[in-house]
C-alpha cells in the first residue's frame, strides 16, 4: 500500500527575518524544517502557524540563550525509512566541520542537512553513503546574493521533486 507523500520546506540562515514570500512558498507543505541561524522566535513563530506538525529546527551560531532553550542543537528523525540528520554549522563534502565526521559515522543518515554557510549545495556524498543538503540562506544578512530555500516530497520511502526556490535578491539593487 502506498505511504502518503509528505511535503517538505528546508531553510537556514533566516537572521530575524520572515516575509510573505517566504509563507507564500512553504503554505503546502506538510513540515518545515530550519537548520539553524533563526535569529529570533517570531520566525518559528510564523513556520508553526503555517503547518499542523511542529516544526523541526536546530539553533545556529547566532542564536541566543532563549532560542536554544527552545531548540537542539542536533536532530535526528526518520520519515518512511529515510534517515535524516540536521545541525547547523556542517561544512561540506571532503571539508566537514570538526565532529561532524563522527557524527556521520554514528547515525548513518540518508539525509545530511546543515546551514551557516550561506551556500546552496546540495549533492551525493559517497563518504558517508547518502545525500549532503544544505538550503543557503533565506534570510537578508550575510554575503549570499540570492535568498533561498528548498522544497521536496518524501514518497513512497524516496526524495522526491527536489527543488530551489529563489526568494529574490538579498538586498535591493541600487540604481
Amino acid at each position: 500500500m502506498p505511504l502518503d507523500n509528505v511535503h517538505i520546506g528546508l531553510l537556514s540562515d533566516t537572521h530575524g527575518h520572515w516575509d510573505e514570500r517566504m509563507s507564500h512558498h512553504l503554505s503546502d507543505c506538510d513540515e518545515l524544517w530550519h537548520a539553524g541561524d533563526i535569529g529570533n522566535l517570531d520566525v518559528i513563530d510564523a513556520m508553526q502557524k503555517l503547518v499542523s506538525k511542529p516544526v523541526r529546527v536546530v539553533f545556529g551560531n547566532i542564536d541566543n540563550a532563549i532560542i536554544r532553550s527552545e531548540t537542539k542543537e542536533i536532530l535526528q528523525w526518520n520519515i518512511q525509512g529515510i534517515q535524516f540528520l540536521m545541525l547547523h554549522i556542517g561544512g561540506r563534502p571532503g571539508r566537514y566541520a570538526k565532529g561532524v565526521r563522527q557524527l556521520l559515522n554514528q547515525h548513518q543518515p540518508d539525509v545530511f542537512i546543515c546551514g551557516h554557510s550561506h551556500l546552496l549545495r546540495i549533492e551525493r556524498d559517497p563518504s558517508f553513503g547518502g545525500l549532503y543538503c544544505n538550503p543557503g540562506a533565506a534570510g537578508l544578512h550575510g554575503f549570499h546574493r540570492m535568498r533561498t530555500l528548498v522544497k521536496f516530497s518524501i514518497a513512497n520511502g524516496e526524495l522526491v521533486d527536489m527543488r530551489v526556490v529563489e526568494l529574490g535578491f538579498r538586498t535591493k539593487k541600487m540604481h
